[in-house]
């Protein structure tokens, strides 16, 4: 052992959940604590440069939707690997536990309750996640990335501290870029759909490049994510239009993208909003419709309040809508740096160590009684 104080991380599933978890154990680390990260095997492709001392892979499955035999499933499954979590705790013996959402979080910070261990929770999203609604009663803080959480039952709001949404230390170096400068005429557009990539995109961007005159297209440079089976047809598109544009299914210096960016079109996912204000990038967001609690439109609208991003159902999202708002942006790039500027005055850029403090506090609190 390194006699190091340990804390136990749980999150998982996507990169959305491991980004925020990662710049808190970096915070953690650099406050001399030993980090451990238990996560779900979903998580392999995002967690092999985690800040941790170890990686430690549970059983985890949701519960909801589906035949009834499968939620069954998922939930003998959440107890086997609350059992297992529970014999890794007792090895680990951390000092408290830390779960950033979604299901693979449940085994964990179950097991620290059970344990008697401090359990902090981070709600990433402007309303509660439902598995960080059903560990509500079993955590000690809740932390959260907006500073109005919904659906947060009532006699829970005394747990819940406002921290923001941790960004990776990356993002910290993208937000010393200024404003690009636009004198050049050419109007520089980041596509992005998140770690999943989003299908709409490389469907109706092309399509409403190609309704711009020749001019505007033009004074145009597009740089995109698309999913790896729909990168190969995006680039043809760009091609047959003679637009200038970069097309990849993974871009490993995304935040740089954004500052090198003018206008974002993206998703709405908590860590998409939280990059997107400390960076300070006004944007273009298409929340994922049909979700289960509404997480991305709560996040887009609480974001967009303030003027720094035009908000757009994906029913409302065409070619035609996307084409006209692209010339509105052409024509009026100083109003892009102003929102630009008022990103930036919604963003918490030390949410990471606030959120550490939270944890030291939650365990000193837990040490003192």
């Amino acid at each position: 052992m390194s006699g190091k104080r340990p804390v136990v991380i749980a999150a998982g599933g996507t990169g959305g959940h491991l980004f925020p978890a990662a710049a808190l154990a970096h915070a953690l680390e650099s406050r001399g604590f030993e980090i451990h990260l238990v996560t779900d095997e979903r998580a392999a492709g995002y967690s092999g440069n985690f800040p941790a001392r170890a990686i430690h892979y549970v059983a985890a499955a949701s519960p909801r939707g589906g035949p009834l035999v499968s939620r069954l499933a998922a939930i003998i499954k959440l107890a086997k690997g609350t059992f297992a979590a529970r014999r890794l705790l007792k090895r680990i013996k951390p000092c408290a536990v830390a779960g950033f959402g979604g299901y693979p979080a449940v085994p964990p910070v179950m097991a620290a309750a059970q344990l008697g261990i401090p359990a902090v929770l981070h709600e990433a999203n402007a309303v509660i996640g439902r598995a960080n609604r059903f560990l509500a009663p079993r955590a000690d803080a809740i932390a959260t990335g907006f500073a109005q959480l919904g659906g947060l039952p009532q006699r829970f709001i005394t747990k819940a501290h406002f921290t923001g949404n941790p960004v990776r230390p990356v993002v910290i170096e993208a937000a010393k870029l200024p404003y690009p400068p636009y004198g050049d005429g050419i109007l520089r557009i980041l596509v992005t759909g998140g770690s999943q990539g989003a299908r709409i995109f490389s469907d109706i961007v092309p399509a409403a490049i190609g309704l711009l005159p020749d001019n505007a297209r033009k004074n145009l440079m597009i740089v995109q994510q698309a999913r790896s089976e729909d990168e190969e047809r995006v680039r043809t598109a760009y091609q047959r239009l003679d637009a200038k544009a970069e097309i990849r299914s993974f871009f490993p210096d995304l935040p740089f993208k954004i500052a090198n960016s003018h206008l974002i079109i993206a998703r709405a996912g908590a860590s998409t909003v939280a990059e997107l204000a400390v960076i300070g990038r006004p944007a273009i967001l298409v929340p994922l419709p049909h979700a289960l609690d509404q997480d991305q439109a709560a996040n887009a609208s609480a974001f967009g309040a303030s003027g720094v991003a035009a908000v757009v159902e994906q029913s409302v999202f065409s070619p035609q809508w996307l084409a006209t708002s692209l010339m509105e942006a052409q024509a009026g790039m100083a109003s892009l740096e102003r929102r630009a500027e008022a990103a930036k005055a919604t963003a918490v850029p030390d949410a990471a160590e606030r959120l550490a403090s939270l944890v030291e506090n939650v365990v000193s609190g837990k040490d003192s009684r």
